[in-house]
């Protein structure tokens, strides 16, 4: 009767958790594959309507906010204004173990330019007509796309997947989810990942979804290192180096996991927390 009543127990406290990861990732999926399936079933009709879809365009904005706006949906719903408050407030969780900071700011840059040097690319990427200023805008602009992801990916859906998992398995399925999340814009013309093979990209979100899960719990549940993190793989100064790139971050995923086992394979320590200091929502 005792074993029974703690399983009861448990499971109630894990349903809402179980609910919000649903909730979560049914926002994601709508608001992304809405926008960008109405650009490939109805590409003459939506091109009419609102214009051609590129990488600067509204819509693309829409499609990539997704998470965000899931994760402020269901934060919103759970914990009310003062839970968004405490949210963000991991913005503010700034300190990272030195090695973190220099896997992020060294380790990132260095795979790019090696595999850009693999396949006879350039060490950086070539500067436009428009100068180098022209880059430093699109670093800048590059801000309000990828890193603003993370708002969902490590703000809500990490925390609550490590109460159930071991890390790197919260890590693997993330990078997974987030892999398929990505694919109608596979073929959708207009923009960057019409040019890429999916597999490969694929293998390389599962990687990076590991390589970040580390820093995030190192963090305690920062939102702004994974953020800088997602940042360092958009930076229009890296060159291109697919898919040499993702075979490299492969080789640096298994050296970190082994480095970093007790951490990556046991749920204690993981960072739990949506929202700083509260329940569990």
């Amino acid at each position: 009767m005792v074993v029974l009543m703690t399983v009861a127990t448990e499971y109630s406290t894990k349903r809402p958790s179980i609910l919000v990861l649903l909730l979560f990732f049914g926002l994601t999926f709508l608001i992304t594959w809405g926008v960008i399936g109405s650009y490939i079933f109805w590409p003459e009709a939506m091109t009419a309507r609102f214009g051609e879809i590129s990488g600067a365009h509204p819509f693309f904005f829409l499609a990539t906010w997704a998470p965000a706006i899931a994760a402020f949906t269901v934060v919103l719903i759970y914990g009310g204004f003062t839970g968004l408050r405490g949210f963000l407030s991991r913005l503010l969780m700034w300190r990272c173990p030195a090695p973190w900071c220099a896997f992020i700011l060294i380790v990132i840059p260095v795979v790019f330019m090696a595999g850009s040097l693999i396949k006879g690319g350039p060490f950086l990427a070539p500067v436009p007509p428009e100068g180098v200023g022209a880059m430093i805008s699109l670093m800048f602009m590059m801000l309000f796309l990828g890193p603003v992801e993370e708002f969902g990916w490590r703000g809500v859906a990490q925390p609550l997947l490590q109460r159930y998992l071991a890390p790197i398995w919260a890590g693997a399925l993330i990078g997974a989810i987030w892999g398929v999340w990505h694919l109608p814009a596979f073929y959708l013309a207009g923009v960057v990942f019409a040019e890429w093979s999916f597999l490969p990209f694929f293998i390389g979100n599962i990687t990076i979804a590991i390589l970040v899960t580390p820093i995030f719990n190192a963090t305690r549940g920062s939102l702004l290192l994974p953020m800088l993190f997602h940042w360092q793989l958009i930076n229009p100064f890296w060159p291109d180096a697919q898919p040499w790139d993702t075979w490299l971050l492969v080789g640096v995923a298994a050296i970190v996991v082994w480095w970093k086992r007790d951490m990556m394979f046991s749920r204690e320590g993981a960072a739990t927390e949506v929202i700083p200091g509260e329940a569990r929502t």
